[in-house]
């Protein structure tokens, strides 16, 4: 019997071993050249529903190995409650479908729910996300769950602050505050946490946009869309943008990065090197002068027939990779 036992022993071992083996020689994906981290946010491949570990398959096939994580599929991994409501397809035209009276109240009601559950969840199941992650070669610098806003407690907030670290994340990210008393709250949460908190732009972007917030706090950075800048136009040129992340490199957290025209070319998203967002000209200014901000591909052109996000986001790492290498 206890000779059986040991065989048994021995070949349970033996395949943990094959096992540990072969996970060690599979291929991680390495988005980072010449010195300047190459990522993704996760929200490029909102067009293909996916678990945590969909993710890592895609990101691997994509050869990404550092992120900035949306918040949804963490917390459903987590063990966030699932909503009750389910909308249908936008109508035509991409306006927000509209809810019942019924609908508005499960939601209100559901909010609540999650709400309870942020304030009282273990970290364990996100600090199990950051090694399931980093066993595939992929990291997570940053962490943009729906709980930043102004309606939301000082709990949720926080929650989504330890989240982030759980994950391994060195910043959380969020769309600027337009009233100066929650970037000023979110910044004194940040330095509670040690945990910087990156204001995001749209096309309202100017130079001094976030100068507000950088003097509330040392925890409140920059996460700045070179795209959205460049699309803005008026003062916002090639040269001012540029003299932007040189005088802001510091503050900077992270950067989305995405081919947009100028209003007089039409403000379109394009594949990379079609648009006027100078690409070449910010990659290698961060290679030559070693900044250590991640460049975060954020797809969001129209993805060609017979392509799919995965092979985009491929394409948009590989034209980093060759502009930052060559």
């Amino acid at each position: 019997m206890r000779r059986n036992f040991l065989s048994i022993a021995l070949i349970v071992g033996a395949g943990l071993m094959a096992s540990n083996y072969w996970d060690a020689l599979a291929p991680k994906p390495n988005s980072k050249f010449a010195g300047i981290q190459v990522g993704t946010i996760t929200y490029s491949f909102r067009s293909m529903p996916h678990d945590v570990d969909q993710l890592i398959q895609f990101l691997t096939e994509a050869n990404v190995s550092a992120i900035e994580l949306m918040g949804d599929p963490a917390e459903t991994y987590a063990g966030k409650p699932a909503s009750p409501v389910r909308m249908g397809p936008p109508p035509a035209g991409g306006q927000r479908p509209q809810m019942t009276d019924e609908q508005r109240a499960q939601i209100a009601d559901y909010n609540k729910k999650v709400a309870e559950w942020r304030t009282t969840v273990s970290m364990d199941k996100f600090t199990e996300i950051r090694k399931k992650f980093k066993k595939a070669g992929i990291t997570i610098y940053a962490f943009k769950p729906n709980t930043f806003g102004p309606n939301n407690s000082d709990a949720e907030v926080e929650y989504g602050m330890r989240a982030a670290k759980a994950l391994g994340a060195k910043s959380v990210t969020l769309e600027l505050p337009t009233d100066p008393k929650q970037s000023q709250r979110l910044g004194d949460l940040g330095a509670k946490h040690k945990i910087y908190v990156g204001y995001h732009n749209h096309t309202q972007a100017t130079d001094v946009l976030w100068n507000e917030a950088l003097n509330q706090s040392p925890y409140n950075s920059i996460n700045l869309d070179v795209g959205h800048y460049i699309a803005a136009g008026g003062k916002n040129t090639v040269p001012s943008l540029l003299a932007f992340i040189e005088a802001k490199h510091d503050r900077i957290t992270s950067m989305h990065v995405k081919d947009r025209q100028t209003p007089t070319n039409g403000a379109g998203n394009l594949e990379w090197g079609k648009g006027d967002t100078p690409l070449k000209e910010i990659l290698t200014m961060m290679r030559d002068k070693k900044y250590k901000f991640p460049a975060s591909v954020e797809l969001e052109y129209t993805v060609p027939e017979g392509s799919n996000a995965v092979k985009e986001v491929a394409k948009c790492v590989a034209y980093a990779k060759k502009l930052l290498m060559g």
